[in-house]
């Protein structure tokens, strides 16, 4: 399938990810609709050649022929097609369904049974790489699902992924590979934080020891990334701690249905949900690194709590 002005894609959820999503579709020649309560997001998608915006997908599901779904959890995805004015029963027959917020295995079957109740395809099809990946088209896909939810979803795809790893058939294949993922992703910035604390106790400048590890066998992705946060004392928000309090929270609800013990993620899920618990789950989820006390970080304000 060819992805040319005739392909009409949705995408449902305009935050960091579902705006990089959005845009490369764009940039990719589909036409593309979004969906968001944030009108700032419609503005500003609509300004960079969206088809159209609307807060509920429901104005143009008629029009698709795709949707990808990128919200914070299975709550917010069931909400969005089957609750009140959800967007399922508008869509045409046969409309692949592609769901990349991280949820449960469970979640996603438990989806793609209610969307077959309307003869929906749906792509169990999480995704990786942050906001950076995501703006530039590069993001990796860990998918599951039929051949036709993947040859329909096909041209975008094409225009959001730099890597689409095809799990398999079963749906919640998936969502359990980025679940892995996540288990990884966590532990590796709490990791990061605790030894970027340590430097702090030791009198080390931040700056020095992000610039000895990046350049060493310490070295992480997460910790490249996020730790870069720290030394420059911005906790804005790409990713924040009250998503790795979720997504730890399904690596943890993963093992305990495996009977499968998983010591540094729960290390990892506690002190997230410290920083949490301590005001802090709004902000950057490097901001980990504030549940540990008698240290000095740069550009430490008492009112950083949200």
């Amino acid at each position: 399938m060819a992805t040319h002005a005739s392909f009409n894609v949705g995408v449902i959820g305009l935050g960091s990810m579902g705006m990089g999503a959005a845009r490369s579709c764009i940039r990719a020649g589909l036409a593309t609709w979004g969906a968001d309560l944030n009108q700032q997001a419609l503005s500003a998608l609509q300004a960079d050649g969206a088809q159209g915006t609307a807060a509920s997908a429901r104005e143009f599901a008629d029009k698709l022929d795709a949707l990808v779904i990128l919200v914070v959890n299975a709550a917010q995805v069931k909400q969005v097609l089957f609750g009140n004015g959800g967007v399922a029963e508008k869509l045409r027959p046969g409309t692949p369904v592609m769901v990349s917020s991280t949820i449960s295995a469970a979640d996603a079957q438990e989806i793609a049974s209610g969307l077959a109740a309307y003869g929906l395809e749906m792509l169990d099809a999480p995704v990786s790489g942050g906001a950076v990946k995501a703006a530039a088209g590069e993001m990796t896909v860990m998918a599951s699902g039929s051949d036709i939810a993947f040859q329909g979803l096909g041209p975008v795809l094409d225009a959001v992924a730099g890597k689409v790893y095809r799990i398999g058939s079963e749906i919640g294949l998936g969502s359990t590979v980025k679940i892995v993922h996540q288990l990884l992703a966590g532990v590796h910035i709490a990791a990061g934080a605790e030894a970027m604390a340590l430097a702090a106790r030791a009198g080390i400048p931040l700056d020095v020891m992000y610039d000895v590890v990046t350049n060493a066998a310490g070295n992480s992705w997460m910790f490249e990334n996020r730790m870069r946060h720290v030394v420059d004392g911005d906790y804005t928000p790409h990713s924040a701690v009250d998503i790795f309090v979720k997504d730890l929270g399904l690596v943890a609800d993963t093992a305990k249905a495996l009977h499968f013990p998983l010591p540094l993620a729960s290390t990892a899920f506690n002190m997230f949900t410290s920083a949490s618990n301590a005001g802090y789950g709004k902000l950057d989820d490097s901001a980990v690194i504030k549940i540990f006390s008698g240290i000095s970080l740069p550009g430490d304000k008492p009112e950083e709590k949200a």
